[in-house]
């Protein structure tokens, strides 16, 4: 992540009072870093919040510790955040790795909005999602009461009256591995997620629309292709027919 090329930078770290030699790593980078402290805290979202609360940039994100920035990430956002003036939220695509980095799979997103986030979950990721700063003055910070799903209801509260952007580019990597959350705590998830959505369920028809635009969206960005054999068609086989989805 130090290794991104672009100057601009503000690096917090909040370690939550490792000893399995974090905070030795931490020290040998220390004068490349805006702030870093070790200590107890009272969970992953409270330890979120306290290095949002030091940031001073535009643009704040935050970065778990098996997780990664891809390079040149940072320098791609600054120049897609300002073809977006509009955006609150820019996002971007992310892989599933491994330990060692290696890929698992490759997850393609589109633009999200709020009723895309209620019906169909996490259509984005933090490990590749960027927001003004200010929006935090507004809405406030993470529900620290939540142990698996407060990223979930934190982009729910951002989207809500907002607008957002989707760069069509991979820039981040979320490690997977029997010891993660998303691996390990599955039923955590479903209960913070049904209590989040609590009294604001969609319907089917609602989730199939949404389903459906992904596709298309998709489609338009040439991550899903169509073959449709020659069965009679009034279009020759060679009639390329393309349409785009605004």
């Amino acid at each position: 992540m130090l290794e991104q090329g672009y100057p601009n930078l503000e690096y917090i770290i909040i370690d939550g009072g490792s000893t399995d030699g974090s905070v030795e790593i931490i020290r040998k980078y220390a004068d490349r870093l805006a702030y870093w402290v070790s200590e107890p805290d009272r969970g992953q979202a409270h330890a979120i919040n306290k290095g949002l609360r030091m940031a001073t940039g535009e643009w704040v994100a935050w970065q778990n510790s098996d997780d990664i920035f891809y390079p040149g990430v940072f320098e791609s956002f600054v120049r897609e955040s300002a073809k977006a003036l509009h955006a609150d939220l820019i996002i971007g695509n992310m892989n599933l790795i491994d330990k060692e980095e290696q890929l698992l799979r490759d997850i393609k997103y589109v633009r999200p909005t709020y009723r895309s986030l209620l019906a169909e979950g996490m259509v984005l990721t933090n490990q590749a999602a960027f927001w003004r700063r200010r929006v935090h003055d507004e809405i406030g910070y993470l529900d620290e009461t939540l142990v698996c799903g407060f990223d979930y209801e934190w982009f729910l509260r951002l989207l809500a009256g907002r607008s957002a952007a989707h760069v069509n580019a991979t820039w981040g990597g979320l490690c997977l591995h029997k010891d993660t959350k998303t691996s390990s705590r599955q039923v955590v998830f479903d209960v913070e997620y049904r209590e989040i959505l609590r009294g604001r369920e969609v319907s089917f028809f609602t989730k199939r629309f949404f389903q459906i635009r992904r596709l298309l969206l998709m489609f338009n960005q040439g991550h899903i292709r169509i073959c449709v054999p020659w069965l009679g068609s009034p279009f020759p086989p060679q009639s390329n027919i393309a349409f785009r989805l605004t």
